[in-house]
């Protein structure tokens, strides 16, 4: 291994080597308390130190790095307190994730590290929101994020690339290629012959580097700083090395043949490097061995303070109380002066103030910029706001999201536009793996809000008129919005907005230019978490959102006898279950008007709620009306029959008569 030091000094190139030093001291303790069975799982970075260590001290400490299992050496490199580090192993409080998640699946602000989901690839697109979020601040910064070759294959991986290429965006994007996912060789995941060749084709520059020589990733990551701070761009980091330890202890390296193991042994970073140093007469045996019980102190101390720290003692109170974050709700009220307006109109004139009063609001979505959107809602904000702020994305929902939480995360907020809420599936993981456990796991908000024009009625099809708001409604750390009424639209839309928490915000395509509504002029805000209650009647509960609230006053208009509560619940997380549990103790019966599947929507779980906490007034069983178990079909004939505006009214006079 040949060693160019370049310009470094001879300080510099010992701090490298006390860098170095660190991480795999550590391992080695870490490897004798995994058998001691004082550490549950482990995945061991040795052979690799010189990635993170070369990257990690070429950055500022207020650049971010996104790193991965294996890594370590960022984690020392930034100095956090190795107690701590010892500590979130142990599932100890004092760690960083409150002893919710495991090894290095967490984060700090304050050391500007963003850790790692199991599903690999949104790390990718947080890098990407990060970056942007540099350049929009004008703060010449460079984003690094760490990934393995198999994530490569991971769709997000591309959709990242893309992003940042067509953002032209200062992210290093890290590949280290250490010759095995869990136990699949590279031959097996990719055909190309080297990863960097990917970078072509999306015209990202890209280069391989010797991810074993400490010096040769220094120097290079140095340059390509300098580069990316004059002229923001992404680079694609193909880092040789290899896997010395299995993908985590208890799997082992039988997989692996023994002279493969054998030839990158001679090629160990920590162990070569100190070669260098010492032929070379900038490090002696005595410094380096000096070096090294210092530091085994250093471990040694600090696991005997993590060692001492209790175990954690589980509340009720304390798991709840972290999946979201605090959000200290402001009532903005508004003047008399109205305008009648329609549904798309509100929620476009939502969004246009809340543009003038975050400016750090990023909208993004696709083709919502110069032609407005799908619907038209976003049209002329380009003029007003900029295309900084209002940006067109390719079609990758997935990595759009993500990006969305690295916004959030360097000081954004983030708006995505689904064009339709169908197209959310290939969003899916970011948003209930990412933006959904971010607070809870580590204490990182989400302040993000996805858009989902939804709903039937347009004979749209099976691919443009799902309302899928049950996808959701089960997942905690998300809030879901679903307004039925203009006036609800503009104020909750900007409190979903000022919230810090994900928020997925339902506009069904049927009411965006039906329903109209004398809507304030100003801006104000409207509570999540609050039903309306529209009609008042001692009969009979109706429990509703979107679309059928409509339909169930043209019901209640055809059968002016029936004296109903009709509720609209406005928001589904959280969900107003006072005003529910209050209708139904007084009408004693209940009926749950849904526009999606019967099976598993959230109207079961409000019906299982009524019976468990309201069973002593009910008059008679809950009655649930919803669409078809099938997929919403295209011809309106069809259509019709799906939805449940002809059944609704028969179900209702069945409980009536019961």
């Amino acid at each position: 291994m040949i060693f160019y030091r370049q310009n470094l000094t001879d300080n510099q190139l010992l701090d490298l080597y006390k860098k170095l030093l660190k991480p795999r001291l550590i391992e080695e303790k870490m490897l004798i308390l995994i058998r001691q069975g004082k550490v549950s799982k482990w995945f061991s970075g040795i052979g690799q130190e010189a990635i993170s260590v070369g990257i990690t001290a070429a950055l500022n400490q207020s650049e971010y790095i996104l790193p991965m299992h294996r890594n370590l050496g960022v984690f020392t490199t930034r100095e956090i307190p190795l107690h701590r580090l010892f500590s979130q192993w142990q599932g100890k409080a004092s760690g960083f994730t409150k002893g919710r998640d495991r090894s290095f699946h967490f984060g700090t602000q304050d050391y500007n590290i963003i850790g790692m989901i199991s599903h690999l690839g949104p790390q990718l697109g947080i890098a990407d929101g990060i970056a942007l979020a540099d350049k929009l601040q004008k703060n010449k910064k460079v984003t690094a994020v760490f990934t393995g070759e198999g994530a490569t294959s991971e769709g997000d991986f591309h959709e990242a690339l893309n992003i940042a290429a067509v953002w032209q965006l200062p992210v290093m994007f890290v590949i280290e290629n250490n010759g095995y996912g869990l136990s699949t060789p590279t031959n097996e995941q990719y055909y190309c012959e080297n990863l960097a060749d990917k970078g072509i084709g999306y015209g990202i520059e890209s280069y391989i580097i010797d991810g074993n020589n400490i010096l040769e990733v220094y120097n290079k990551i140095q340059k390509l700083k300098e580069e990316m701070e004059e002229n923001p761009h992404p680079v694609l980091l193909e880092f040789k090395t290899f896997r010395m330890r299995g993908h985590e202890e208890a799997s082992g390296t039988k997989y692996v043949p023994q002279e493969l193991m054998n030839q990158w042994f001679l090629r160990d970073p920590v162990n070569n490097y100190k070669d260098y140093l010492i032929e070379n007469k900038i490090l002696t045996e005595e410094l380096d061995q000096q070096w090294k019980e210092e530091i085994k102190k250093e471990i040694d101390e600090n696991l005997v303070i993590a060692n001492e720290e209790p175990e954690i003692v589980p509340t009720y109170s304390g798991e709840l109380d972290d999946v979201y974050k605090t959000f200290d709700y402001e009532e903005y009220t508004h003047g008399e002066e109205v305008k009648n307006i329609r549904f798309i109109d509100a929620i476009r004139n939502g969004l246009e103030q809340s543009m003038w009063r975050h400016k750090n609001l990023v909208i993004m979505g696709q083709d919502i910029a110069e032609y407005g959107g799908a619907f038209k809602i976003t049209e002329g904000f380009v003029d007003a706001f900029g295309k900084d702020r209002i940006r067109n994305t390719p079609i990758c929902e997935s990595a759009v999201v993500s990006t969305a939480m690295g916004l959030s995360i360097n000081k954004h907020k983030a708006i995505v536009e689904m064009q339709f809420a169908d197209f959310v599936s290939t969003g899916f993981n970011p948003i209930v793996n990412l933006l959904a456990k971010s607070h809870y796991r580590w204490g990182e908000n989400a302040d993000v809000v996805v858009r989902m024009p939804c709903g039937g009625g347009t004979q749209a099809g099976p691919f443009h008129s799902q309302t899928n708001e049950a996808w959701f409604t089960k997942t905690p750390g998300l809030k879901v919005v679903y307004p039925a009424f203009p006036y609800d639209a503009k104020g909750l839309l900007n409190t979903s907005i000022l919230d810090p928490n994900p928020v997925l915000f339902f506009e069904h395509k049927l009411l965006y230019r039906s329903i109209y509504q004398d809507v304030p002029t100003d801006y104000y805000t409207i509570p999540l978490g609050k039903a309306a209650l529209v009609k008042e009647g001692n009969a009979v509960t109706i429990i509703s959102f979107g679309a059928p609230v409509h339909w169930a006053l043209e019901t209640l208009a055809q059968n002016p006898e029936i004296e109903a509560d009709l509720i609209d619940l406005r928001t589904l997380q959280p969900l107003d279950t006072e005003t529910i549990f209050a209708s139904v103790k007084k009408t004693g019966k209940a009926i749950i008007y849904q526009e999606d599947t019967l099976f598993g929507g959230i109207a079961s779980d409000i019906s299982a709620l009524i019976m468990e906490n309201c069973f002593e007034y009910l008059d008679a069983p809950v009655k649930r009306v919803a669409s078809l178990d099938s997929p919403i079909p295209f011809t309106k004939a069809l259509e019709d029959q799906f939805l449940p505006r002809d059944r609704f009214e028969t179900a209702l006079k069945e409980l009536l008569e019961y």
